[in-house]
């Protein structure tokens, strides 16, 4: 969801910036990339591992995602393609969920800005799964929730995290390369595509 369907990674950098410097610290490139695409225990306990922060994952998340909510109101877009590759998938009835690291919280409130939860069938979160991503149990889920074979289905990504996450379930995987993720080598995916409405992906439909 977040870098792929919307153009919130600027949001994010500007929370984890914000929660490391209340604390004296930076937040690097390096960094960011270590937890791209990754569930909240993971991205807060490397946090902390490097750091030595007294706080437990579950507090520095909480206060991250007061920071991101508040970021969050000085407005975001969605990614170019979107809603172009949302009708063509409508016009077409194919079916659409959301498989997200983010949490149910911050999901919520990233879809309901915009008005889209209502155009998917279905919306996993990190509290949905016990493994978050590269682990591919999002992804198995989601097969499920369709009804077929994780074979059968297309992932779009924009993280490493998420392409191994799906290439682990067996679906196959189209990276979207933007500016975020330009350093990415995406040796997970299938395809990669510059952008939601490459006519590639539908073109993978048919």
């Amino acid at each position: 969801m977040d870098g792929l369907m919307f153009d919130t990674e600027d949001t994010y950098w500007k929370a984890a910036s914000a929660l490391l410097g209340r604390r004296g610290e930076v937040y690097t490139d390096k960094l960011n990339s270590l937890v791209m695409g990754k569930p909240p225990r993971v991205c807060f306990e490397l946090f902390k591992e490097t750091f030595a922060f007294p706080e437990t994952w579950q507090e520095l998340q909480t206060e991250s995602e007061d920071l991101f909510l508040e970021f969050l109101d000085d407005g975001y877009s969605t990614m170019p393609g979107l809603y172009e590759l949302l009708e063509l998938l409508e016009q077409r009835n194919i079916p659409k969920g959301i498989c997200t690291s983010s949490s149910l919280r911050v999901v919520s409130e990233v879809l309901r800005r915009k008005d889209l939860a209502k155009r998917f069938g279905f919306i996993l979160t990190a509290e949905d799964v016990v493994n978050g991503k590269p682990d591919p149990e999002v992804y198995l889920k989601a097969a499920e929730r369709f009804g077929i074979a994780p074979s059968e289905m297309l992932v779009l990504e924009d993280s490493e995290a998420g392409c191994q996450a799906a290439s682990g379930a067996g679906a196959f995987a189209v990276a979207v390369r933007v500016k975020h993720n330009a350093h990415c080598a995406f040796s997970d995916a299938k395809k990669v595509v510059p952008s939601l409405n490459d006519p590639l992906i539908m073109e993978l439909f048919f």
